[in-house]
């Protein structure tokens, strides 16, 4: 069985999050755990010498967050009357948020964290939330980021940006192979150059090495020019109707412009393509 992680702060975000991974892992037998995290900073204690021990915490605050997560549980199983192959459960922890994603990714195995994206607002234009940001930069474990604004589709067009600097260890890739395979995936790898430069040996090999690995699966080679790498993700996104985005941790550098602007003028995939960041965990 996979082991699905599902942070939740009760928002809409990241019930919308919850509806997208039930859908997406249909035929798949999973353990979804729910996981609330409270935070202790938030607290107002009017008395500072009141010691923060685990019954006060309990009684004071993180009842009520498990009371939420009884509701949002009976909420979940609703979606699906694939009861034979899910299973729930509810987690809740207080302090820092990522520490309690580590915890929890260890504990219970987790093979995939999903978890929703904060999504572009008029003031800010900022592509992730905060805690999205640091779970796929700071937690060794794919991470399938679902904006505000994405509904489920079948993933039929799943876009691959690469720069072919890739680890000889392409078990990082299986979890991408498997959405291929599952869903009779179309998989349009993508690099992006902002020279007209040839491949270098190395590209040149590791090229290869995608082809044998995805082969026999239906796959594709594009390359494009552009001195932005945001700017050409969104043509390819647009032109080919692609419903993932999927790229290898390792590189993120190469992805700072797709991921981790602070502010972005004209965007529009971030706010309804999902993106499965893999990460190497070993």
């Amino acid at each position: 069985m996979k082991n699905i992680l599902l942070p939740t702060d009760f928002s809409e975000n990241s019930w919308n999050a919850i509806k997208y991974a039930i859908r997406f892992f249909e035929k798949t037998e999973c353990n979804f755990y729910l996981l609330h995290v409270d935070r202790l900073d938030s607290l107002a204690f009017t008395d500072a010498s009141l010691l923060l021990n685990e019954t006060i915490i309990d009684k004071v605050y993180t009842s009520s967050s498990k009371q939420k997560l009884r509701s949002l549980l009976h909420r979940t199983t609703k979606l699906t009357s694939n009861q034979n192959k899910y299973k729930f459960f509810t987690l809740t922890d207080h302090g820092s948020f990522i520490e309690s994603i580590r915890k929890t990714v260890n504990e219970k195995h987790i093979d995939c964290i999903v978890m929703g994206t904060k999504g572009a607002s008029e003031l800010d234009r900022i592509i992730l939330g905060t805690n999205t940001a640091d779970v796929i930069t700071k937690v060794k474990c794919n991470v399938l980021a679902i904006p505000e604004n994405a509904e489920y589709v079948t993933p039929k067009e799943v876009a691959f940006p690469t720069d072919f600097s890739l680890s000889h260890n392409l078990q990082v890739l299986k979890p991408m192979a498997d959405i291929v395979e599952r869903f009779k995936t179309n998989l349009r790898i993508l690099h992006i150059s902002d020279k007209e430069d040839d491949l270098n040996a190395e590209q040149i090999e590791n090229k290869e090495l995608l082809e044998d690995y995805f082969t026999p699966n239906p796959y594709s080679f594009h390359y494009l020019k552009n001195k932005k790498v945001e700017d050409a993700i969104e043509c390819f996104v647009e032109s080919r109707a692609i419903n993932l985005i999927c790229m290898v941790a390792k590189n993120l550098n190469y992805f700072q412009q797709i991921l981790f602007h602070s502010k972005v003028e004209k965007i529009s995939y971030h706010v309804d393509v999902p993106f499965l960041v893999l990460h190497e965990t070993s």
